[in-house]
């Protein structure tokens, strides 16, 4: 099955709402690279409102850094970008020089290599979006769950593709999910340490 590649305007993307609103993130032409769409953004971000102000965040597999400086423009106190791409994660740097945002750190790592170290803290809302074509959403809720990456009553966005195989960790409960075209996106929340951790 094609996956979709959806994207704004033709190599861009805007940021939705708070500080940014409405400005404008480039989105290069890479294979995988799937930013995204402004509506899902929006919904999440409803629904994030009552919790988002402060929060500590962590945009798993960044790419454009869409959600993560989404999140700082409303209101997050942090977001740590990790994304593997060199180019890509040095794109990011630039836009969040050049938007002049606050509190956002770009590590250029493969995801579940970061997830190997040890936390540096336990974070709020954790973003997992990794390419559709790489069935890695199971492995990494693991990882974040066991690893000690999230806070006690954590949220955590997926998206994931129709028909793409997602199992979260037991403690995790569905909050909320959508869909826009053949993009599934749900919010969990954590509710209480792993029993098999």
């Amino acid at each position: 099955m094609t996956r979709p590649r959806t994207r704004s305007a033709a190599g861009t993307l805007r940021i939705v709402a708070g500080s940014l609103r409405g400005s404008r993130l480039s989105v290069p032409d890479r294979p995988g690279l799937r930013p995204t769409p402004d509506r899902v953004r929006e919904t999440l971000f409803n629904w994030l409102a009552p919790v988002i102000e402060g929060a500590r965040c962590l945009d798993l597999y960044a790419g454009t850094g869409a959600l993560g400086i989404e999140a700082l423009s409303r209101g997050a106190a942090s977001c740590i970008f990790v994304e593997r791409d060199r180019d890509l994660a040095q794109g990011l740097r630039d836009n969040l020089a050049r938007l002049k945002v606050a509190g956002g750190d770009v590590v250029h790592a493969d995801a579940f290599g970061f997830l190997a170290a040890p936390a540096p803290t336990r974070f709020d809302l954790a973003f997992l979006d990794p390419p559709f074509d790489a069935g890695l959403w199971t492995e990494a809720a693991r990882r974040l769950e066991q690893g000690g990456w999230l806070s006690d009553t954590a949220f955590v966005h997926v998206e994931a593709g129709q028909g793409d195989e997602f199992v979260p960790p037991p403690n995790w409960r569905l909050h909320r999910e959508g869909r826009a075209g053949m993009v599934l996106y749900a919010l969990y929340r954590r509710s209480q340490a792993d029993p098999l951790s």
